[in-house]
């Protein structure tokens, strides 16, 4: 009998929607994309399964968008947390997470196994197409328009031609910066350590987070640590500090977190800490030149992520939806992208940013930090400080601490001149 063998299949070369980075944000960009009928191709350097410095906690926030893509489940079956446990100054809150419309329930799952889960997920649409070791090179534009990007794919270069392109490559942003992307370090941003530990206290419901941070000279620092439960006989532990131009940070992230864990050791039954990373965060919109005419950041590329607390999953998330939601060939993203964050986030994200360069201030924390945790008050403010941190203020809130924050953001905004996705192309 003879058999046919069938034809090669014939090389990939166009998509609708080329997304650059299989992050949380590219990956969830990618399954909304596919499910409005788009043909996706979505692509990361790295080969997966591969870690991310992150902090690994998941707000209810971030929750709430990862049970729009259907995967809640996966992650909740191994570890929910019923929210923060706040230390320092003499004293530790608690505080459950808050009624919301996002629900009450969080988690934490390490990013090597979030960002696999997340990328399969999205890989499982037939619209989508992904390729790991992949990195995107070069793009080629008419008038600003992107209308093919050259990918490095295994080894291989090869010419894709695309109506959309969505990146989504973190907080360096290699291919954004390709395209015009600039990070005003002017502006407040983190600087952070993360390790795993080992404890038989992985399933502890609460997150924690130290707010009276010191180095081995006893001196503040303008930051926090934290311990995230994982569920999985280990703990997220990691530091972060605020820096800024003119007032960085001196300490050294990893010698600080290594400090930290011996501090906690006792308590938590540690083992020794493992994987140990740093990173740098640019935050709070503090980038320009994030769209094109057919072409936008989103999540940590566009520097999503919260000044006071660092948390980007869930503002990832939000970006990948929005961003699809928006994409058609008659509308120019230039301005209307860097409108619509601004309209989402921009007066949380100045007035966060405010805050943070306060924190920067020498002493500042010393003499408002136990005033917080010991003073009458601090049932009223650890609570909302709780709020604030997990971004659980949205516009649609109508309580008295939203209005009083957004009308604080209004206000800021208008006496702002601080760089928040602006466009210079």
């Amino acid at each position: 009998m003879n058999t046919v063998t069938p034809p090669p299949a014939a090389p990939y070369t166009a998509c609708d929607v080329l997304i650059v980075g299989a992050g949380p944000a590219g990956s969830a960009a990618a399954f909304h994309a596919a499910n409005r009928g788009y043909d996706v191709l979505l692509i990361d350097a790295a080969t997966f399964p591969r870690d991310k410095t992150c902090g690994d906690g998941l707000t209810p926030r971030a929750m709430h968008e990862l049970a729009a893509l259907g995967v809640t489940h996966d992650i909740t079956s191994r570890y929910t947390s019923r929210g923060l446990k706040l230390h320092g100054f003499g004293g530790s809150l608690t505080a459950p997470w808050p009624t919301s419309p996002f629900g009450t329930t969080g988690s934490a799952m390490p990013r090597t196994e979030l960002d696999d889960l997340l990328r399969r997920h999205a890989n499982a649409q037939p619209a989508v197409t992904m390729w790991d070791n992949a990195t995107a090179l070069t793009p080629e534009t008419q008038h600003g328009r992107i209308t093919a990007v050259t990918v490095r794919h295994q080894g291989v270069e090869k010419r894709i031609t695309c109506r959309f392109v969505i990146v989504a490559d973190g907080v360096r942003s290699p291919f954004g910066k390709k395209l015009g992307r600039t990070w005003h370090k002017g502006d407040v941003y983190g600087i952070a350590a993360r390790s795993y530990c080992t404890t038989p206290l992985s399933h502890d419901p609460w997150i924690h987070s130290h707010l009276e941070l010191r180095d081995s000279d006893s001196v503040i620092q303008p930051g926090y640590g934290w311990i995230f439960p994982l569920g999985n006989g280990s703990v997220n532990l990691g530091c972060g500090a605020l820096s800024t131009d003119a007032r960085p940070a001196k300490v050294n992230t990893k010698k600080l977190l290594e400090l930290y864990a011996s501090q906690q050791r006792a308590a938590w039954s540690l083992g020794q800490t493992t994987s140990v990373a740093s990173a740098l965060l640019p935050m709070g919109g503090a980038v320009s030149n994030v769209a094109g005419p057919n072409w936008a950041l989103i999540g940590d590329a566009a520097a999503c992520v919260n000044p006071l607390n660092g948390e980007g999953i869930d503002y990832g998330l939000e970006t990948a939806r929005m961003a699809v939601g928006m994409l058609d060939d008659a509308k120019d993203l230039t301005l209307l992208w860097p409108h619509l964050l601004r309209s989402a986030y921009g007066d949380t994200f100045l007035l966060a940013r405010t805050l943070a360069r306060v924190l920067t201030y020498p002493r500042f924390l010393g003499v408002v930090g136990p005033v917080g945790f010991r003073g009458p008050q601090s049932r009223i403010l650890m609570p909302l400080a709780v709020r604030l941190m997990g971004n659980l203020v949205t516009d649609s809130d109508r309580d008295l601490v939203a209005r009083t924050w957004h009308a604080a953001g209004r206000a800021r905004r208008a006496f702002s001149h601080r760089p928040l996705w602006d466009s210079t192309l």
